[in-house]
C-alpha cells in the first residue's frame, strides 16, 4: 500500500459526544484559518492564548494574527516549556493570568502548542469559573493524533503523572501538519511512538502500512507528494474518536490506549519527568515492555514483540531502559511508581497487554511479583 496523494481540502474528523461533539480539522496551513473557524463557535469571544515559549516564537504571532482578522482578540499566556510545566505552580499561574484577562464564561482558551500545553491549558479551562470552552492547537506530532483529542486535561503530581486533572472536551482541534516541519527530529519521533500505539493496539493493517511509509510519514511528503503524515494523523483520530465516543470516561475500552504508558509513565517519573526521557520515548520503552511481558506470559511470540520492538528501533526510539540517559530508578522505585497508575483499582494492578500486533486487550489482577521479576530481569540486562 503507498501512501496517499495529498488531498486539496483538510481532513475533518468527528467527534460523537452528542452536544459536546466537535470537529479535528488536519491539514497544512490550517492555523491561519483559527480564527474563521472559531467564530461561527463563538462569534464575539475574547480569548486567552496558552503558549509555551518556545512555540510563542514560531507561531503566536501567526495566531494573533489569525484571531484578529475575524474579529477576536487575544491575551497571550506564556510559561516554560517541557514537562515541568505541568505542576500546582504554573497551573496557578496559568489561572490567574486567564481571569486578570477577563476571560468570561463565553470567551474561550486557547490552547497553542504540545502535549503539555494541551493539559495545562485544558485543565485551567476546566476549573477557572467552573468550566471555559477551549480549542486545542496542537503544535507536535503527539499532540495531534493524541493528547489533543478526547479531553483528557491535567497536571503531574509528585507521586506520578497526570494524577490530578479532569475530563474537559475541546470545541475545535485544528492539527495544522505544517507546523510540525518546526519540530525538533527528537520531539517528531517521541510523538511517532503514540502513532505506532495504535497501530499495535489495534489496527494491524495500520501498523504494516506504518512499517512501510514511516519515513514519508517523517518528510511530511515534502518530496514525493504525498500526505502520508496527514494520512497517518486522520487514521489516528478516526480510531481515537470511536474510542472516545464509545468510552469517553474511560470505564473500559479507552484504556486500551494507555498500551505501554504503566511502565511509560513509571519510567518517565523516575526520570524526573525531565529531557532525559520525552513522554513519547518513555511510551516507546513501555511498548516493548508490554510485549516482552506478553510474551513471558505466553500471550504472543518472541517474533512478534521483536518486529513490534524492530520497528520502534528503525525510527530511531529507545527500545531498552539502558538507552536512559543516567539510567533508571531500581526495581523497588518503579514498583512504587506502577503502584500509583490510574488504572489501578484497590490495588490491583492492571495493565494494557497484547495477544498479537493490533490484538490489545486490559489485563486486570496482574501478579506484582511477577512484574517484579520482569522488570528485575530487564533492569539487570540493561
Amino acid at each position: 500500500m503507498t501512501a496517499p496523494l495529498r488531498p486539496s481540502e483538510p481532513i475533518v474528523v468527528s467527534v460523537a459526544l452528542g452536544a459536546r461533539a466537535y470537529e479535528i480539522v488536519i491539514g497544512r496551513g490550517l492555523l491561519a484559518t483559527l480564527g474563521g473557524r472559531i467564530k461561527p463557535l463563538r462569534a464575539n469571544a475574547k480569548t486567552a492564548i496558552v503558549t509555551d515559549e518556545t512555540v510563542a516564537g514560531l507561531h503566536l504571532a501567526a495566531a494573533e494574527a489569525a484571531l484578529a482578522s475575524a474579529g477576536l482578540g487575544s491575551s497571550p499566556i506564556v510559561v516554560k516549556p517541557g514537562e515541568s510545566s505541568k505542576n500546582f505552580a504554573t497551573f496557578e499561574t496559568v489561572c490567574e493570568s486567564i481571569i486578570a484577562a477577563r476571560i468570561e464564561r463565553n470567551d474561550l482558551v486557547v490552547a497553542l502548542g504540545g502535549g503539555v500545553i494541551g493539559d495545562l491549558a485544558g485543565y485551567a479551562a476546566a476549573s477557572v469559573r467552573r468550566g471555559l470552552d477551549f480549542v486545542q492547537v496542537p503544535t507536535t506530532l503527539l499532540a495531534q493524533v493524541d493528547s489533543s483529542v478526547g479531553g483528557k486535561t491535567g497536571i503531574n503530581s509528585r507521586h506520578g503523572k497526570n494524577l490530578i486533572g479532569a475530563f474537559h472536551q475541546p470545541i475545535l482541534v485544528i492539527a495544522d501538519t505544517a507546523l510540525l516541519d518546526t519540530l525538533p527530529k527528537r520531539d517528531f519521533r517521541a510523538g511517532y511512538a503514540e502513532m505506532a500505539k495504535f497501530g499495535l493496539l489495534g489496527d494491524a493493517a495500520f501498523f504494516s502500512w506504518l512499517e512501510a511509509n514511516w519515513q514519508d510519514v517523517f518528510s511530511g511528503g515534502q518530496t514525493s507528494g504525498s500526505f502520508a503524515r496527514e494520512h497517518a494523523i486522520a487514521v489516528c483520530c478516526r480510531g481515537k474518536a470511536g474510542i472516545v465516543a464509545r468510552d469517553e470516561r474511560e470505564t473500559g475500552e479507552r484504556a486500551l490506549l494507555n498500551l505501554g504508558h504503566t511502565f511509560g509513565h513509571a519510567l518517565e517519573a523516575g526520570a524526573g519527568f525531565s529531557s532525559r526521557l520525552l513522554h513519547g520515548e518513555a511510551v516507546a520503552l513501555g511498548i516493548v515492555l508490554a510485549f516482552e511481558f506478553s510474551a513471558r506470559k505466553g500471550l504472543i511470540s518472541a517474533a512478534d514483540a521483536a518486529r513490534a520492538r524492530a520497528h520502534l528501533a528503525a525510527v530511531g526510539l529507545p527500545t531498552h531502559v539502558g538507552q536512559v540517559p543516567g539510567g533508571v530508578p531500581g526495581v523497588d522505585a518503579l514498583m512504587d511508581l506502577i503502584a500509583q497508575d490510574k488504572k489501578v483499582k484497590r490495588g490491583s494492578l492492571t495493565f494494557i497487554l497484547v495477544r498479537g500486533i493490533g490484538q490489545a486487550f486490559i489485563e486486570n489482577n496482574v501478579d506484582p511479583a511477577e512484574v517484579r521479576a520482569f522488570l528485575t530481569e530487564k533492569l539487570a540486562g540493561q
